[in-house]
This record gives structure tokens, C-alpha cells and sequence, in this order.
């Protein structure tokens, strides 16, 4: 479970994150939508302790990402292309984060291979430095990465960014087969909403930081409202 608690930030005169209380339940796909400067890069930033906040405070499984690090052994995320060590290969990042992880090579190699599909044959075996792989397979490399741990919680943000609309499809299929399969809360924020729609069973709208809807999404029953919202 996630929970925020008077969580504010602020860069100057822009409020980028103003939530009172919000909980995140096990097993909840979460989709994070709004317009650019809505707060959702900040609120991801802010819930994996990369930038402090204001005031108030998160916790995932009840631990405080600001007091402890426990919660790297079950959080799997990605935001940018900073989260990847872009002088190795797929190869050796992956073999790098299998030993920090204490995951055999034969593990790790079974755990790739889930991923096969999604791969699609770029990213791996072209011994190419993360650096020199397109925008979309970074995003992949990226994205397996998240998930390579079998982490409880997962984030990511823009996931869909780079990707062509064959692979767009498969990490949708993805997702939902891993929050199937495992219980893990996934959030997810993307200006894609028609995606979103698709995999969230819950959907948080942002507006300069704030919450203006928490919405139930059985059955894409969000989409009316934020058609209606988007559509100024």
C-alpha cells in the first residue's frame, strides 16, 4: 500500500505537488493523468526519494523512502534515461543488476526471457552500448528493468513514450499479465489516455499538483470524464 500524507512541493512560486491524502491499495493499477505541469513527474520523484519534499510524507508498505531504503527490495521503477548505466550493453547492465540483486546468471537469464516479446529481437544481441540504441529501446531497457526484480510496487513514468504502437501494445499486455500474475501495484503516468484507460482500474487526474478526480475504471468507465475534461 501507498500512502500520502500532506505531501507539498513547491519550486518557487509554481506549486507542483499539493495532496492532502491519497492511498494507493495493493494490487491497484494506477493511472496518473494531467497536462504538462500537472505534478506527476514530481509526485513519482517525490514517492522514490529523489527530490524532498516541502512537507508531509509517503510511504510504501509503510516505510518512508526519506528515513529508509527498504523499499528499493520491492519498488522496481523508471523515469528517465538516468535510471540506466548508458556505457554498458543491455547485456552487461542486466548482468549488473542481477549481481547487485543476488540473482544467479541462470535466474537472471530466465527472467529476460520473459521480456522476449516485448524485446522484439532490438535490444539485445546488437552488442550496442545503451547510449547508441534508439529512443524506444532505451525505453524498453528501461522499462524490463523495472520489472526485472519481480518488484511488489512498480513506476513508470511515460512508459509508452518511443515506442512504436506494436510495442505500445504488448507493454500494455505486459502490465496487466504482471499485476495478474504477482499483485503488484503499478503506477503509470502517460498523456496516452486511450492506454491508460485501457490497463489502470483506477485513475488519479492532476491539475497543477492537486488532485481534481479519483476515479474508479471498471471497464474504462473513466473515459467519459476525462474526455470531457481534455477536451476544452
Amino acid at each position: 500500500m501507498i500512502r500520502i500524507d500532506n505531501l507539498k512541493k513547491q519550486f518557487g512560486e509554481n506549486v507542483a505537488c499539493d495532496i492532502p491524502s491519497l492511498t494507493i491499495g495493493d494490487g491497484d493499477i494506477l493511472g496518473l493523468v494531467g497536462n504538462n505541469g500537472a505534478g506527476k513527474t514530481t509526485l513519482f520523484r517525490l514517492l522514490l526519494d529523489l527530490i524532498k519534499a516541502d512537507d508531509g510524507e509517503v510511504s510504501l508498505d509503510g516505510i518512508n523512502p526519506a528515513e529508509s531504503e527498504e523499499w528499493k527490495q520491492t519498488t522496481g521503477s523508471y523515469i528517465d534515461e538516468g535510471f540506466l548505466i548508458d556505457f554498458l550493453t543491455p547485456e552487461e547492465f542486466f548482468k549488473f543488476l542481477a549481481k547487485i540483486s543476488g540473482i544467479s546468471q541462470q535466474e537472471a537469464d530466465e527472467r529476460l526471457r520473459d521480456f522476449e516479446r516485448f524485446a522484439n529481437g532490438e535490444v539485445f544481441g546488437h552488442n550496442k552500448l545503451i547510449r547508441n540504441l534508439s529512443a524506444g529501446n532505451k525505453q524498453k531497457v528501461g522499462i524490463i528493468s523495472a520489472l526485472f526484480g519481480r518488484p511488489k510496487t512498480v513506476i513508470l513514468d511515460e512508459p509508452f513514450n518511443f515506442l512504436d504502437p506494436s510495442s505500445q501494445n504488448i507493454l500494455k499486455q505486459l502490465l496487466t499479465d504482471y499485476n495478474k500474475a504477482t499483485g503488484a501495484t503499478i503506477l503509470v503516468s502517460s498523456h496516452n489516455l486511450a492506454h491508460t484507460i485501457d490497463i489502470s482500474t483506477r485513475i488519479v487526474l492532476l491539475e497543477h499538483g492537486k488532485v481534481i478526480e479519483d476515479l474508479p475504471n471498471d471497464g474504462g468507465s473513466a473515459a467519459k470524464q476525462l474526455d470531457e475534461y481534455f477536451n476544452v
